[in-house]
C-alpha cells in the first residue's frame, strides 16, 4: 500500500516550519522514519525534542530535517487535511438525530454525519464509537489521547441499538470499559427522548455511568430537538414543564453522593431542563468548573456571573452618552438575555435597548437555541422593528469563521434587508457589555456615528 502524503497548506509566521524554509505545496513523508496515517500519528510523534521530518518538495527533491524543539512545541503547519485522513461518516440512524429532521435544499455540508473520534479531541464532538475498530481504540490507548466525548444516551445494550437503529449500537459500550482501564478521560452525554431512555432507563444510565467515573470525568443530559421536518421519523414528543422538573429532580438527587465518592458531581442537567421548569440554575460550584460548557451546561450560570461582575465595574457618566441598540436571541436565552438588558438601560440613563425574541419558524418552533437562527427568520421578524444604530447577535448564529447564516443568507444581506449594522458579539458576560457599549475598539460609538473615547470601568 502506498504510503500516505500530507500536503502543507500554510506555514505559521515565526514558526519552526518557516525556519525550516518549509513552504506551502510542500508534502510531509514520514516522521522520524514513521508512517503518518493521521493527525494522531502527527501529533504523537511531534510531541518529542528530536525529531527527523523528511518533506518532499514540489520539484520531487527530498528534504530530511533535524528538529530539536522543546517538548510539545508544535511545528507550525496547517495541512490541506485538517484530519490528516478521510473524514469517517455516522453510521447509524438515530431516533432523534438532528440532521435527519433538516429541510431538503440546504447546502450540502449540513447533510454530512460525522462521527470521528478525531474530531472528538480535536473540535469536541461526540461520538459514538460504532464505527471505531478496536485498533482505533488501542491507538487512543498508545497516544494517551483524551478527553473523549461520547454519545451514550443509554447502556442498556438493546435499547441503545433502537435509539441508534445500529445493531452493533450495544456492544460499542463494551469499548468504555476499555478506555476506563486504561485510565482514558471521558466526557459522556445522554440525548434524552421522552418515553425511551428516560425515567428507570435514565436512573440505570446514571448509576452504571458511575463505574467509569471519575476517569469519566461528566454525563451531560440534553432534551433531543425536535424540528417540524419530522415526517417519516420515530413519533417523539417534545418534554413539558413537569417532565423537566421530573429530570432535575432525578439529577440532582445524585449529585451530592457523587461528589462524596468522586469530588465531582458527574451527572448534569443541561440549561435547557432548569428553563422549561422554571428553576433557578445551579450555583456555579455544581459545575464543576463548566467542563461541558460547549453541551449547554452551565452556559447561562457563567454568562449571568460573567454579567454581573462587569456590570458592577462600569463607571461611566451616563448623562453625557445617549444612544440605542438592539439585540435578538433564541427563546431559550431570551428572558436572561433581557434581564441584563434591562439591567444596563436602569443603569446607563442615555442608553436604550430593544430585546427582541426570535421564533424559529424556519426549523420550527419548538427549536428554541439561537445557534439556529436563520436570517430568513431575522429578516421577517426585524425588518419594521426599531433597531437603533446596530443589532447585536450572538456569535454562534454564524458558520464557524464565515460570515453566514445556517439558510445561506450573509451577514451583508441581512444587515441591509433591516437596515441597520450587525454587530456579533462574543458570548461572555464582559463581551456582552462591550458590545451595548460598543467598546470592541476602546470607543463608544453613538446615535450619529461619531466616535468618542469612553473607559467605561473603574
Amino acid at each position: 500500500m502506498k504510503a500516505k502524503e500530507h500536503i502543507i497548506k500554510e506555514i505559521m509566521p515565526g514558526s519552526i516550519a518557516e525556519e525550516f524554509e518549509l513552504e506551502p505545496g510542500d508534502i510531509l513523508l514520514k516522521i522520524n522514519g514513521n508512517e503518518i496515517e493521521d493527525v494522531f500519528d502527527y501529533q504523537f510523534f511531534v510531541e518529542d525534542e528530536y525529531i527527523e521530518v523528511l518533506i518532499r518538495k514540489p520539484d520531487g527533491e527530498e528534504w530530511l530535517l533535524e528538529i530539536e524543539k522543546d517538548p510539545d512545541e508544535d511545528l507550525g503547519i496547517v495541512f490541506e487535511n485538517g484530519l490528516m485522513g478521510d473524514y469517517k461518516s455516522c453510521c447509524n440512524k438515530c431516533m432523534f438525530c438532528f440532521i435527519d429532521q433538516m429541510p431538503k435544499g440546504m447546502r450540502e455540508t449540513l447533510y454530512f454525519k460525522d462521527d470521528d473520534s478525531r474530531l472528538s479531541f480535536l473540535q469536541g464532538n461526540y461520538i459514538t464509537l460504532t464505527n471505531m475498530s478496536d485498533r482505533d481504540i488501542d491507538r487512543i490507548i498508545k497516544y494517551n489521547l483524551g478527553p473523549i466525548n461520547i454519545s451514550v444516551h443509554t447502556t442498556n445494550p438493546e435499547l441503545r441499538c433502537k435509539m441508534l437503529k445500529n445493531r452493533f449500537a450495544g456492544e460499542a459500550l463494551k469499548k468504555i470499559k476499555r478506555l476506563y482501564e486504561a485510565g482514558i478521560e471521558m466526557n459522556g452525554q445522554v440525548v434524552l427522548c421522552k418515553d425511551v431512555n428516560d425515567k428507570d432507563e435514565l436512573k440505570r444510565t446514571i448509576e452504571e455511568l458511575e463505574e467509569y467515573a471519575p476517569v469519566m470525568r461528566s454525563v451531560s443530559v440534553v432534551p433531543a430537538g425536535l424540528t417540524k421536518y419530522r415526517d417519516g421519523l420515530y413519533p417523539l414528543e417534545s418534554f413539558e414543564k413537569e417532565d423537566a422538573i421530573e429530570v432535575i429532580d432525578l439529577i440532582e438527587s445524585y449529585q451530592k453522593g457523587f461528589f462524596d465518592r468522586h469530588g465531582l458531581h458527574f451527572i448534569h442537567a443541561s440549561d435547557e431542563w432548569y428553563i422549561l421548569a422554571g428553576r433557578d440554575f445551579p450555583e456555579e460550584d455544581r459545575y464543576d468548573g463548566y467542563i461541558q460548557l460547549e453541551n449547554g451546561v452551565g452556559m447561562m450560570r457563567l454568562l449571568w456571573n460573567e454579567f454581573i461582575e462587569a456590570y458592577n465595574a462600569i463607571d461611566i457618566d451616563s448623562g453625557k452618552y445617549e444612544f440605542e441598540v438592539s439585540i435578538a436571541t433564541g427563546v431559550l436565552a431570551y428572558d436572561m438575555i433581557k434581564k441584563m438588558s434591562d439591567m444596563l438601560g436602569e443603569k446607563i440613563s442615555g442608553l436604550k435597548i430593544h430585546c427582541y425574541k426570535i421564533i424559529n419558524h424556519f426549523f420550527g418552533e419548538k427549536i428554541t437555541v439561537s445557534g439556529l437562527i436563520t436570517g430568513t427568520d431575522l429578516i421577517e421578524q426585524l425588518k419594521e422593528k426599531e433597531l437603533g444604530s446596530r443589532l447585536l447577535l450572538p456569535n454562534n448564529i454564524l458558520r464557524s469563521g464565515e460570515d453566514v447564516f445556517l439558510d445561506d443568507y450573509t451577514l451583508k444581506e441581512v444587515s441591509e434587508a433591516i437596515g441597520t449594522e450587525i454587530v456579533i458579539t462574543p458570548s461572555d458576560g464582559k463581551g456582552f457589555v462591550d458590545s451595548v457599549l460598543g467598546m470592541y475598539d476602546g470607543k463608544q460609538r453613538t446615535e450619529n456615528g461619531n466616535f468618542v473615547y469612553i473607559d467605561a470601568y473603574q
